[in-house]
């Protein structure tokens, strides 16, 4: 997209507040469904999170944010909602389908009623969950434990003869976490696929509201534990845009190399898992074998296999000496050199070839309406990178431009994305160890003090796609929301769109070659 000027895309008449890189702008209830297609459809600008918050104590009012970002210029527009004598606001949900789940949360989250909405079904809380009961709002005391209630889910149904369901989890046979999906099939073949998720729900975003800032920053690592480091980056990079908090051009260079690394431990393990799910076994333990590589040089650079503890406020606590950076650089070199290889055996196997070509497709259209992210959408050809669009720590000088030739949309070519990406890992990590400055890894330790009554946005692109965090603060300068989105929370609707069309049991290999998060997903 060309790069435009936020400001000027913003409609005309509105007051524009800056909060660091956000453009905020109070919209009314009745005009918000225009001025968002105006954004969405027209100006073309990608939905980044749409969410609510309580301020009745400090103005009387529920907030209803719809954040949009601006590509090329490292920027994003804002418009909100107030709601104060009503707790219903029109849904948009008929004409931008990607707010069709965003809309269904803050129901649930806050018993906020999005009218119109096609299929206003509570998501994460299960039926056992009293219904008017709201745990984001203010006057939910975090410790709560309401009475449990007898609701039932009401599964989709599809008529018609010789058609019959599949319940499959949420306890499955391998060490996973728990989810639950309904098959709706005519033989072997998939008609309906609902996956139905919750099950790992933590309550994360009330704890946010509750805990102290060190604590928070470990909350982050644990939303998706194997996405410790970017959704601890997003989380405090939004913090130290609250708290204009400089970090070292050294620590941002560090950032670079440990997202990286996290980012290569992931795909290779998804690779190798991919081909062990199609009976390639050699190419399986050959990326299982690459993946524990890079955990142990996770482990002797921090400390910890998934980089916990690595982010600050400010910078990063591990450095990278200059011997140890040479070794690194060796090491790499190694396992480029073993993984082109093994890339190049497993595109000379035909069986291979035959389980992920044509398998699992999603139609483009609808991941496009649904704002599908990461390596489901660059496997379709819709290439979105926050590295590139939204440049963060050193990734303005040290990003690699990655080219994706297989854009069919199926396993095979969500196989061969993440195997691009993993070249370009090591090519970034290369690039960023070999001018690497010196100087510190952190600002100082001192007092930090947030703005009043602001807003601040952190967005990484994780390995499954952009992870984004809203943080609100109140007139106290305290944090009194952080709203995140995995990038989960997208693309498990294309999980079932992927499986139509195909037979059960295709389904695992499917499954594994999207590898979503049911903690990202269920907070």
């Amino acid at each position: 997209m060309t790069s435009q000027t936020s400001d000027n895309i913003i409609p005309a008449g509105y007051q524009i507040e800056r909060h660091g890189r956000l453009s905020v702008f109070a919209v009314s209830p009745s005009a918000i469904t225009k001025v968002a297609l105006y954004l969405h459809q027209e100006k073309r600008l990608p939905l980044m999170i749409i969410t609510a918050t309580d301020e009745r104590k400090d103005q009387g009012v529920f907030k209803i944010w719809f954040i949009f970002g601006v590509p090329g210029e490292n920027r994003f527009v804002a418009p909100y909602i107030c709601l104060d004598d009503t707790e219903e606001f029109p849904s948009l949900a008929p004409t931008i389908h990607e707010t069709w789940k965003y809309e269904r949360l803050i129901q649930t989250f806050f018993g906020l009623r999005p009218v119109g909405h096609p299929h206003p079904l509570p998501l994460i809380l299960h039926e056992n969950w009293p219904a008017n009961i709201f745990p984001l709002r203010k006057d939910f005391h975090w410790q709560t434990r309401p009475e449990t209630a007898q609701g039932v889910y009401p599964f989709q149904q599809v008529a018609g003869e010789g058609i019959y369901e599949i319940p499959v989890g949420p306890i499955h046979a391998g060490i996973i976490e728990p989810g639950h999906f309904r098959f709706s099939v005519a033989g072997e073949e998939i008609v309906l696929l609902e996956p139905r998720l919750g099950y790992t729900h933590k309550g994360s975003e009330k704890l946010f509201e509750e805990l102290p800032l060190p604590d928070k920053v470990r909350l982050s690592e644990k939303i998706s534990g194997d996405s410790s480091f970017s959704h601890s980056l997003a989380f405090c990079q939004a913090l130290e845009e609250l708290g204009s908090v400089a970090t070292p051009e050294r620590a941002l260079q560090l950032r670079v190399i440990y997202a990286e690394l996290e980012r290569l431990a992931n795909h290779l393990g998804d690779l190798g898992a991919i081909m062990l799910d199609a009976g390639f076994s050699f190419g399986g333990s050959q990326c299982s074998r690459l993946r524990e590589m890079i955990m142990q040089i996770n482990e002797r650079l921090t400390g910890s296999r998934f980089l916990r503890g690595v982010n600050a406020i400010g910078g990063v606590t591990q450095d990278i000496g200059l011997e140890t950076a040479l070794q690194l650089v060796d090491e790499l070199r190694e396992i480029m050199k073993d993984f082109s290889e093994v890339m190049a055996i497993a595109g000379n196997s035909a069986s291979l070839l035959n389980r992920l070509e044509t398998t699992g497709t999603p139609p483009l259209e609808i991941a496009r309406e649904h704002g599908f992210v990461g390596i489901a959408a660059k496997a379709l050809g819709i290439v979105n990178d926050a590295r590139r669009d939204y440049p963060y720590a050193a990734y303005d000088r040290l990003y690699i431009s990655d080219k994706f030739e297989k854009n069919g949309g199926d396993v095979y070519a969500r196989f061969m994305a993440r195997s691009v990406e993993v070249n370009g890992s090591i090519k970034m990590i290369q690039r960023a160890l070999a001018g690497l400055p010196n100087g510190a890894i952190r600002t100082a330790d001192a007092e930090i003090t947030f703005r009043k009554n602001s807003l601040a946005l952190g967005i990484v692109e994780g390995w499954r796609g952009n992870i984004v965090y809203l943080l609100r603060t109140d007139g106290q300068g305290e944090i009194s929301r952080v709203a995140l989105r995995d990038p989960s929370f997208l693309n498990w609707t294309l999980l079932g769109y992927a499986a139509t069309g195909c037979i059960v049991p295709d389904f695992p290999l499917i499954n594994k070659s999207f590898n979503l998060s049911y903690s990202g997903n269920d907070l």
